[in-house]
């Protein structure tokens, strides 16, 4: 005992080294069982029957006085010693103690007891609680065989050695809070109540392997310097809680089977953490987690959210998850990761990415370490759909394969240097011939069903809705990032969308909108061959009528010739007459001869050469007009061709 209060039972009180023997008197005696003469011990326990209650309280033991009092308990049939209810608070054992073929029947107590050697219990049954609280063990204890109906209690319990607790199956709960030990083994264990380690200190690894969790478990702030190991565990009902837990080794659920959900909030990982064939029916959390040496995250399948928020990537990572939904928000990468994902709808809002960081959607199921596909029960779009990058310096971000339609730019930085790899899908404007199809951000959409309607996807609940002003650069900077990669054809449609929120913004001067809605309107910004030619059609068209109706002279006029002779010398001056314009009804202007002129003058004007044929007035000044329009747009449409086939 080293407290300060004296035991509240009857004292030995003979003589100990260092002080007075503070075990409970037995029965009418003045001494504890050590202490009694042999006579007195004799009878004593001749006066004990199979069933009977102990207390033993702060009484020193060795494992022969133990075995003593344990033989009149015995049934002569079956070995057991049989017990009541058994005090044996602050006893001291002097070298090991083994417990073995024994069923409490009632209460069994160790607590704050203090054992020199190790502690061995074997084929125990205990009706009631078992407690070895506060005990202080210098050896290991094992507990083989055993069963516990009541509540297994070994709160601040400092063991030095390795801590056995193969228990068969704990009848409620079972305490662990503030536990030191060193390897602690639980393998096969049925725990029906909450099982809680809160503050236990593992100086080893630690296994859980095949353990039954039948109402929660918590390893609050636990650590382990080693590895864990929970390959098979099941837990059911309550949470699973490792928040603030200090791993310091591999973390392995293999096979591992979550009812509900899995909380690593605040934990620090030192190694691999391994869901290999784990069912997880909810969410896992590893919020504000510290993940210090950890290669490899999974594979992780789970049906509910994956949570990274506000956690701490210190060394390189690979995740390999399919889940509904991963959350990385504010997450910061301090070195290399990729993250190969199925189904999930990714959130990288605020991210930190100090190294390259690579968001793959992977087409493939994985595989366990045997090679056998692992099923994705409760998954269903395939699509890897990143939600937002805002907040985000993106010029160490990768997306892969990867659908963008909800994405969200705005706020993100250097998102000219983003690399889009593989084939990224972003949304399209609504169907119909009102649309350009084109590749267009999710906050276009918003903006737009805010004014059009028809289509436009409008902005969910919470997000902001941007003016065009605010968008234009979120274009030009995507643009950017696709030309760089040498992905002509893909940035045109950011180009595209740049020009539309300049046409679009109402802060700019009504000279440059002017000139974009005419330049939209020509060539779709140099974009749509087809407006282009269109426009192209209808000038050559509109010049060949001209033409037939006013530009042509009435006829081509014949050159005429007048000269002077001095008897030696001849002079002639050759002088054309002036066309004149062409008389008489128009229906009779629109002759095959009269087309066939007027084309050839048209076409010559489109590539800025001369026809050589005689205009009127008229016929002029339309033809210079055609020779400044049709040159252009047919330079439009060619570089609308460029654009779209450019590599």
């Amino acid at each position: 005992m080293t407290g300060i209060e004296a035991p509240a039972w009857p004292q030995c009180g003979r003589p100990g080294p260092g002080e007075r023997c503070q075990g409970r008197s037995v029965g009418s005696y003045t001494a504890c069982l050590a202490h009694l003469d042999s006579a007195e011990r004799a009878a004593h326990l001749a006066s004990l029957i199979p069933g009977a209650d102990l207390d033993h309280r702060g009484t020193p033991f060795t494992q022969s006085l133990f075995d003593e009092l344990l033989a009149p308990l015995r049934d002569p049939v079956s070995g057991r010693a049989r017990v009541g209810e058994a005090l044996f608070d602050e006893v001291r054992f002097a070298g090991d103690a083994e417990l073995e073929g024994i069923d409490f029947g009632g209460f069994c107590s160790f607590a704050s007891a203090v054992f020199d050697g190790g502690v061995y219990v074997r084929e125990v049954r205990a009706g009631d609680d078992f407690r070895l609280g506060a005990a202080r063990v210098a050896g290991d204890v094992w507990l083989d065989d055993t069963e516990v109906r009541g509540d297994a209690w070994f709160y601040e319990t400092r063991i030095k050695g390795t801590l056995r607790f193969c228990v068969r199956e704990v009848g409620r709960g079972a305490m662990f809070k503030g536990m030191t030990c060193g390897d602690a083994y639980f393998s096969g264990v049925r725990v029906r109540g909450v099982a809680s380690f809160g503050g236990a200190v593992i100086d080893g690894e630690a296994a859980f392997d095949g353990t039954v969790f039948e109402d929660g478990a918590d390893f609050e702030k636990v650590r382990i310097a080693g590895r864990a190991c929970f390959d098979g565990t099941r837990f059911h009902r309550g949470r699973a809680c490792f928040d603030g837990a200090d791993i310091g080794g591999e973390l392995q659920f293999t096979e591992a089977h979550f009812a509900t959900q899995a909380t690593f909030d605040g934990a620090a990982l030192g190694g691999d953490l391994s869901f290999s064939g784990a069912r997880l029916e909810a969410g896992v959390s590893f919020r504000r987690a510290v993940f210090r040496r950890t290669a490899r995250i999974g594979p992780l399948v789970c049906p509910g959210t994956v949570d990274f928020s506000d956690a701490v990537f210190e060394a390189a990572v690979t995740l390999e998850a399919a889940a509904r939904k991963v959350c990385c928000r504010r997450t910061r990468w301090a070195s290399t990761a990729a993250l190969r994902l199925r189904y999930a709808e990714v959130d990288l809002s605020d991210a930190v990415l100090e190294f390259p960081v690579t968001v793959v959607g992977r087409t493939r199921q994985f595989v366990s370490p045997e090679g056998e596909a692992i099923a994705e029960p409760g998954l269903t779009d395939a699509r890897v759909r990143v939600t937002s990058v805002k907040g985000v310096d993106a010029a160490y971000l990768v997306l892969a394969g990867v659908d963008l339609t909800g994405c969200l730019f705005v706020e993100a930085v250097h998102l000219d240097q983003l690399r889009l790899e593989g084939r990224c899908t972003l949304s399209c404007p609504p169907g119909g011939l009102r649309w350009i199809r084109r590749r267009t951000l999710a906050e276009e959409h918003h903006w737009r069903a805010t004014g059009y309607g028809d289509g436009w996807t409008p902005a969910p609940p919470g997000v902001e809705t941007h003016q065009p002003a605010v968008l234009a650069p979120v274009y030009r900077q995507l643009r950017k990032a696709l030309e760089d990669g040498r992905n002509e054809p893909g940035a045109a449609d950011f180009y595209y969308g740049e020009m539309e929120m300049r046409r679009h913004d109402a802060t700019a001067s009504r000279g440059e909108r002017t000139l974009l809605r005419l330049y939209w309107a020509l060539s779709g910004y140099g974009l749509r061959a087809l407006r282009a030619l269109a426009w192209l059609a209808l000038a050559m068209t509109t010049t060949v009528l001209a033409m037939m109706l006013w530009g042509l002279p009435q006829a081509d006029p014949d050159p005429v010739s007048e000269g002077a002779t001095d008897g030696r010398r001849v002079t002639l001056t050759t002088r054309k007459p002036t066309p004149v314009n062409p008389q008489g009804p128009y229906t009779t202007r629109l002759s095959t001869v009269r087309f066939e002129k007027s084309v050839r003058v048209v076409t010559n004007s489109v590539i800025f050469r001369t026809s050589g044929q005689d205009l009127t007035t008229t016929g002029t000044y339309v033809e210079m007009t055609a020779r400044l329009v049709e040159p252009a747009l047919l330079g439009l449409a060619i570089l609308a061709v460029r654009n779209r086939v450019k590599r």
